[in-house]
């Protein structure tokens, strides 16, 4: 094959966040009560929103008072609930790579991840690595797709992508590219 493979992180190259149940501990909150706040917000995290912000803004729905320390310990554990790679997809991720496939990361999520993601040996495989918390927009948005593209130096069409989220999908297609829904490892592989 020619052209970049592109690949979406959460729920792609790791699986489902385990967090949410210390998050919720951590604030004294109903995991009932926590848990759709944790994901109401998260499109203005994942889009560049600070830590302290978004915790905060958490914390307020469930009123519950966030400092800075209690911030920084969320953010920790967010993280760490984010780090579980799935071993398929990083088998992928190697073959590729020692293929000479050019590969990139495209990826909804917030700055401080982005930050623990750099320093992660998986990520040697990606040339090219975009988080949406740096540049201020996220999928399925037109400009993020564009941004890549552009970083990329190729035609959209020369990019094939693959997403967890149907409608992540059809904006990654809107922009050009090959786009396919996620459905692990061999399904990929077999595609590409």
């Amino acid at each position: 094959m020619t052209g970049w493979v592109v690949f979406d992180y959460g729920e792609v190259i790791c699986g489902r966040t385990t967090a949410l149940p210390a998050l919720a501990e951590t604030l004294g909150a109903p995991l009932a009560e926590f848990e759709p706040q944790y994901w109401r917000l998260r499109d203005a995290y994942d889009r560049g929103c600070p830590d302290h912000e978004y915790w905060g803004g958490l914390g307020d729905a469930l009123g519950v008072p966030v400092d800075e320390s209690t911030s920084e310990r969320l953010t920790e554990i967010d993280i760490r609930g984010w780090s579980e790679v799935r071993p398929a997809s990083l088998e992928l991720l190697a073959g590729l790579g020692e293929a000479g496939v050019p590969l990139a990361l495209l990826s909804n999520a917030p700055s401080s991840f982005a930050r623990f993601a750099e320093r992660q040996d998986w990520m040697r495989h990606f040339r090219v690595r975009v988080f949406s918390g740096d540049v201020g927009v996220a999928k399925p948005d037109a400009e993020i797709f564009e941004l890549l593209v552009a970083r990329l130096g190729v035609p959209a069409g020369d990019c094939v992508f693959f997403d967890d989220r149907q409608s992540n999908v059809e904006g990654a297609r809107a922009a050009g590219l090959r786009a396919h829904v996620w459905n692990g490892a061999d399904a990929a592989r077999a595609l590409l």
